[in-house]
């Protein structure tokens, strides 16, 4: 067992766990697999989550992962939230993280006067409907009205999360602008063999290799899976682990790294702020102007730390400090601003600067 590090070596650490210290990744898929699963139901906020760590990619490149490459695709897993991962770990991470959610769901359609039978009927259209090619959810939303399944309100996306949680569908290929629907038998093919014992051994590495140090319950709360299971994952890994005195973990032979952050402008959402039980090292004092509600608002980091928010406006990036920025962190900031807007594909206005600040 070594020596705990300090606030700010552990910062570094998880830093470049997470890709935002230290040498970039090369695309959308070496950056989802580093990660394993990224939280995605903002959809312009998982795709910054992939821009903030790489270089010279753009939303189009995580589309097409999405899509042709049939690389990546977003479902329900973990927390029973939807997240982007790889198409390879698709089918034994759901197997895990999945299943635990279904009751949730189940109760949550009732709740919303969706009954057993118009549930099951809800899924029987779906699966017909994606049988002729993949669709998104205002079409299935038509297909589900007519067979008689409610989707006013909340019913709708609960009744394609219940679809999503059963391994029968998932979201892929992005078309006219719109996330669509496919059938996971389709687009897929037939499942690997499911090992429990293993599938929660590899949990722990991949989560480890993203997000170190850390601890049982950290990786608990990430996966949204009992305490046991994380330390059954753990256990699963220990001659690969060095455990430090405080409790957290690093996969061995993970030298601490020396690199420091660069300024950056983070996405709604963004892994920095769901992987630990605690996000306090990161937000500090502006949790407050920064979650809000359950909604996570994108914000500015330096060093890792939340320094502001900031939004789009029209075709620039404006900031908005909650402390004093250093002439070096401004221009860093300017410079991140420029790569948002490359990213997103949005056009300057003119002579109009890409970064303005607000209040």
């Amino acid at each position: 067992m070594t020596r705990a590090p300090s606030a700010a070596s552990l910062s570094r650490e998880r830093l470049r766990s997470q890709l935002l210290a230290g040498p970039p990744a090369g695309g959308a898929v070496e950056v989802t697999r580093r990660l394993l699963a990224v939280q995605g139901q903002d959809a312009r906020g998982v795709r910054l989550a992939v821009r903030a760590r790489s270089r010279g990619t753009t939303a189009a490149d995580v589309d097409s992962a999405l899509g042709d490459e049939r690389a990546l695709l977003i479902t329900w897993l973990n927390r029973g939230t939807l997240h982007l991962v790889t198409s390879e770990d698709y089918h034994w991470l759901h197997a895990l993280t999945a299943p635990p959610r279904l009751a949730g769901c189940e109760r949550r359609l009732a709740q919303l006067a969706v009954s057993a039978a118009q549930a099951e009927r809800g899924v029987a259209t779906i699966v017909r409907a994606l049988g002729q090619g993949p669709l998104d959810r205002r079409a299935l939303g038509e297909q589900l009205a007519r067979a008689g399944v409610p989707t006013a309100g909340q019913a709708l996306i609960h009744v394609l999360m219940l679809a999503s949680l059963r391994g029968l569908t998932v979201r892929a290929p992005v078309r006219a602008g719109q996330h669509c629907y496919v059938l996971v038998a389709d687009w897929l093919g037939r499942p690997p063999r499911f090992d429990r014992e293993r599938a929660l051994a590899e949990l722990a590495r991949r989560y480890l290799a993203g997000h170190a140090p850390a601890g049982e319950r950290d990786l608990a709360r990430w996966a949204g899976l009992p305490l046991r299971d994380a330390r059954a994952g753990f256990a699963g890994i220990a001659s690969e682990l060095q455990t430090r005195a405080e409790g957290l973990s690093v996969l061995a032979g993970k030298a601490p790294s020396r690199a420091r952050a660069h300024p950056k402008l983070l996405g709604a959402f963004d892994p920095l702020l769901l992987g630990w039980c605690s996000r306090s090292d990161v937000l500090g004092a502006h949790e407050r102007e920064i979650v809000q509600g359950g909604m996570f608002r994108p914000f500015a980091a330096v060093d890792g730390r939340a320094v502001g928010t900031w939004r789009i406006a029209g075709a620039s990036v404006e900031l908005t400090p909650r402390e004093a920025l250093a002439d070096e962190h401004l221009r860093a900031f300017e410079e991140e601003a420029q790569d948002v807007l490359r990213f997103l594909e949005i056009a300057p206005r003119g002579d109009a600067p890409a970064l303005s600040l607000g209040r």
